[in-house]
């Protein structure tokens, strides 16, 4: 049985930083996103989400789009007003403030690690693939 993830607070383990992370796992939280905000601490999860736009936004914001192992596909710096592509792999995607994730070491093909509450949520440890 799937675990289903909920809306909350957590922290994000990148390669270059330990960040403080928001979730948005339910529909209503994904939908709102970062709208109304005038900026952002940390970072905020869609997840699951694979493409993300920034219409009415008031700020430019970097995007990570990752797969379900949290390894990032892409890296995107996005200004107001623009609707993004999907990715096909993409299971969730990352969102900052413009220029954060370079200092965090969130590049392609960094493994990311998110820890909310007592889970973890990373890349599986053995040779396995996860299902």
């Amino acid at each position: 049985m799937r675990r289903r993830r909920q809306d909350g607070e957590g922290t994000l383990l990148a390669p270059g930083a330990e960040v403080a992370l928001r979730i948005a796992a339910s529909y209503r939280a994904r939908t709102r996103g970062l709208l109304g905000s005038d900026g952002v601490e940390g970072a905020l999860l869609l997840t699951p989400a694979s493409s993300v736009h920034t219409v009415r936004m008031r700020f430019a914001i970097d995007v990570a789009y990752l797969d379900r192992r949290l390894r990032v596909l892409a890296v995107r710096t996005m200004p107001p007003g623009r609707i993004g592509r999907p990715r096909l792999r993409a299971r969730h995607v990352l969102e900052a403030e413009a220029g954060a994730m370079a200092g965090w070491g969130v590049v392609r093909g960094a493994v990311l690690e998110v820890r909310a509450g007592s889970a973890v949520f990373s890349a599986p440890r053995t040779g396995r693939r996860a299902g």
